[in-house]
């Protein structure tokens, strides 16, 4: 059985799903998960730059030719540009979003975040909808973020008062729900996935193919995977609170369909204004995808 390098990102069950279903070996492929990037992605990235994330390190150091990941959507195609890679356009996920504040503070709506630093993942799905969502209700001069890292950091930062609003993707927006903390706003966004130029077309398939048996799987009886959701609880959390999954809601979903051509130039017109495009290069569509 041929091995596949995953290193998921924890904001969705599929991969957990298939892995304890044996939807990827249905599809003729042994699925290890790089546990060492997943929990480099939830950890601090405080003083880290773009390029030294821990996401960017199989690129930049590591040289690995086949480790599938997936980031936000601007992210998967701001990395591709950028040398890092490239995206699949075949399919996309829709992932949960959310700015919280913890329950004594005096923010309530969004206009309130006015010069309000917000804890994000410096150039990731948590960093890039905050000016995207927020623009609607504040002048971009008046969207402050602070680089914490990933997920689990920033929770921490905002439990701990380091920070007084934090970007949130799942499961760390119901594990936020299930301490109390306070929801500003919510939305959705698309991930995509983002794989070396090298990979292997048909493991990169089967892999797919896998996320989509478990999608259909998840859509039959989402109660039954819940539990899953404990393998993408940062270790300093498992014990901070009895976590309740079956309260915990679906996250990301997988969706094996094209992602909108409109979509990929969007990615450059809002990146280009939110002053996030330093280290684009390449931005032919064509020459940024992994076809599959």
């Amino acid at each position: 059985m041929r091995k596949v390098r995953v290193a998921p990102k924890g904001m969705g069950l599929n991969d957990f799903v298939a892995q304890e279903e044996g939807f990827f070996a249905a599809e003729g492929i042994e699925v290890e998960f790089d546990w060492k990037t997943f929990r480099g992605t939830q950890s601090s990235w405080k003083g880290k730059d773009y390029l030294s994330r821990p996401q960017d390190k199989p690129y930049t150091e590591a040289k690995d030719a086949s480790l599938i990941q997936c980031a936000c959507v601007w992210g998967s195609i701001s990395n591709a540009s950028a040398g890092m890679g490239r995206f699949v356009p075949d399919c996309y996920g829709v992932s949960p979003w959310a700015i919280f504040v913890r329950a004594d503070s005096k923010i309530r709506r969004p206009g309130d975040l006015k010069d309000v630093p917000v804890s994000v993942g410096l150039r990731a799905g948590s960093h890039f909808n905050v000016p995207f969502r927020l623009e609607k209700y504040l002048p971009l001069e008046h969207i402050r973020i602070v680089n914490t890292g990933g997920f689990g950091a920033r929770l921490k930062a905002l439990l701990e008062g380091e920070v007084e609003a934090a970007s949130l993707l799942p499961p760390q927006i119901d594990m936020a729900r299930q301490l109390g903390l306070r929801k500003i706003i919510e939305d959705e966004f698309h991930t995509l996935w983002w794989v070396p130029e090298t990979a292997p077309v048909d493991d990169v398939r089967a892999y797919l193919r896998g996320l989509e048996r478990a999608e259909r799987a998840l859509e039959s009886n989402l109660k039954k995977y819940l539990h899953l959701w404990k393998s993408a609880i940062p270790p300093e959390f498992e014990n901070l609170h009895p976590w309740d999954f079956d309260r915990f809601t679906r996250g990301e979903r997988f969706v094996y369909q094209p992602i909108p051509r409109a979509e990929f130039d969007a990615v450059f017109t809002q990146v280009e204004r939110w002053g996030l495009d330093q280290y684009l290069k390449e931005r032919t569509f064509e020459n940024l995808v992994y076809r599959v």
